[in-house]
C-alpha cells in the first residue's frame, strides 16, 4: 500500500508525537508522510511574536523541526513540508480529502489541542471526509506492553450498520502491525421492554438475546476475515455502557478505531462513544468517518 499520511503541526509537543506516529505508520504502509502547518498571518495570533516574518520563521522552525525528527529515526522514509496561508479549519479538511490519513495531536483528557484556541481539531473531526488519527504525548507514565502484544481495537455500536470503511481501517492497520484486532460491541435489553410487564421474563431471556446479537456480529466480521486470514480476530461482546466497555477493552490498545456517521450533512457533531475515547483513551484514536 501506498499513499499520503499528512500531519497537522502546531508547535507543541502534542504535534510532534503526532508526526511520530505517522512517520512509524508511514514505515509500515509503504507511504510518504506530509507536514502541514496552517498560518493566517495576524499580530495578536501568537503572543510571543510580534511581527509577520518572525512569525512565519516560528512556522517554518516548527516543520523543519518535525521533519529533522522523523529523518532520524527514519532515513529513507519521503517527507515533505509546506506552509499553507489559510484558515486551520479548512485547510486541514482539505489536507484530509487528498490524503490518507489525516494527524493531528490530542491532550486528551477533556481538551482537545487545537492550532491556536482548542476548536480547529473539533471541528476538522467533525467534518473531515477521511479518517483523523489524535495522537496524545506519551507520557513517562504510559502502559508498557512486550512487541506483538498490543492489540488493535475497534467498536462496533451496531453490527452491520457501522460501515465497511471503519473495519476496512481497523483490519489494515492490525494487518500492518501483526496484532490481533479486537472488535468489541457493547449491548443492553432495551428500555421500554426491560421495565415492562415482562421483565422478568425478558430477564430469563436475556441470554438468548446475547446470543442473537453475538450470532450477528460474527456474521458481519465473516468477510473480513476471508479477506485478512492473517489477522486474528478476538470478538469481546458485553453488556453495558458502550463508552466504558470500549474504554475498559482498550487497555491493551496500540490504536483504538471509532465510527462517525457522515452521511448527515448537518449534523456537526461527535456521537457520545467517540467523544469519550477521543478524551479519555491513552491510545491514538482513529475517527474513520461511515455511511
Amino acid at each position: 500500500m501506498s499513499g499520503t499520511i499528512t500531519v497537522g503541526l502546531d508547535g507543541t509537543d502534542h504535534a510532534l508525537a503526532a508526526a511520530d506516529w505517522a512517520a512509524d505508520e508511514a514505515e509500515r504502509r509503504g507511504a510518504s508522510v506530509r507536514l502541514v502547518h496552517a498560518w493566517v498571518w495576524g499580530p495578536t495570533d501568537v503572543v510571543y511574536v510580534g511581527d509577520r516574518a518572525a512569525e512565519e520563521r516560528w512556522a517554518r522552525d516548527a516543520l523543519n523541526e518535525a521533519r529533522a525528527r522523523i529523518a532520524k529515526k527514519h532515513p529513507s522514509l519521503d517527507v515533505t513540508t509546506e506552509l499553507l496561508v489559510g484558515d486551520p479549519v479548512p485547510t486541514l479538511l482539505t489536507e484530509a480529502a487528498h490524503a490518507e490519513m489525516l494527524v493531528l495531536g490530542s491532550r486528551g483528557y477533556g481538551t482537545l489541542t487545537g492550532y491556536l484556541i482548542g476548536s480547529v481539531s473539533l471541528h476538522v473531526l467533525r467534518q473531515a471526509t477521511g479518517p483523523v488519527v489524535m495522537v496524545r504525548r506519551p507520557e513517562v507514565s504510559t502502559r508498557r506492553h512486550e512487541p506483538g502484544e498490543e492489540e488493535v481495537v475497534v467498536g462496533v455500536q451496531e453490527p452491520g450498520e457501522s460501515g465497511d470503511s471503519v473495519l476496512e481501517f481497523a483490519f489494515t492497520a492490525a494487518a500492518e502491525r501483526g496484532a490481533a484486532l479486537r472488535v468489541v460491541h457493547a449491548w443492553s435489553i432495551p428500555t421500554a421492554l426491560a421495565w415492562g410487564p415482562g421483565s422478568l421474563y425478558l430477564a430469563d431471556q436475556a441470554g438468548a438475546l446475547a446470543r442473537i446479537n453475538r450470532e450477528v456480529l460474527a456474521d458481519v466480521l465473516v468477510p473480513w476475515r476471508d479477506k485478512y486470514p492473517g489477522v486474528e480476530v478476538i470478538e469481546h461482546f458485553e453488556i453495558g455502557s458502550p463508552s466504558e466497555v470500549l474504554l475498559h477493552s482498550s487497555v491493551r490498545a496500540g490504536l483504538v478505531v471509532v465510527g462517525r456517521r457522515s452521511h448527515e450533512a448537518g449534523l456537526r457533531r461527535l456521537g457520545a462513544v467517540t467523544h469519550a475515547v477521543l478524551h479519555h483513551a491513552s491510545a491514538p484514536v482513529a475517527v474513520v468517518p461511515h455511511d
